[in-house]
């Protein structure tokens, strides 16, 4: 069985309330929940957190023994070399993902820390990223 750890950063907890129009309606629970359910071979563990730290503590801690990390730090994406840092240190790999297209935003969401440190980012295309970068990892 294939482990893969979906990590969230700041104000996703509010995704299908927070600005409808660029992040949808669908809570993130609720999303979680029905990619659970379309890969029923895989343990998902899903953490999300407001606070950098907690981030770090949980790649450092399931990063070794894990077979793929999906992560959206959200404004951390912009901001924090120690989360690239700890996605540099562990053996998981990662696969960046953005409900909105960064790159179609503010310009300082144009560029990420922790691009370079993951094998592919999926941007733009909704909470449909989060699939597409476990199919990604599970075809590893």
């Amino acid at each position: 069985m294939k482990r893969i750890l979906i990590l969230n950063g700041p104000n996703l907890n509010l995704v299908g309330k927070r600005e409808p129009e660029i992040y949808g309606s669908v809570s993130i629970l609720d999303y979680i929940k029905s990619i659970e359910s379309q890969f029923s071979d895989v343990q998902f563990h899903y953490f999300q957190s407001n606070h950098e730290g907690e981030l770090i503590d949980k790649i450092h801690e399931l990063g070794y023994t894990i077979d793929g990390i999906v992560i959206n730090a959200g404004a951390y994406t912009h901001t924090s070399v120690a989360l690239a840092d700890a996605l540099s240190a562990v053996k998981a790999p990662a696969v960046e993902v953005h409900i909105s297209n960064i790159h179609a935003r503010e310009s300082f969401r144009h560029h990420s820390y922790l691009t370079p440190k993951c094998r592919g980012i999926v941007a733009g295309l909704g909470l449909m990223g989060y699939e597409l970068a476990v199919r990604y990892l599970l075809s590893l």
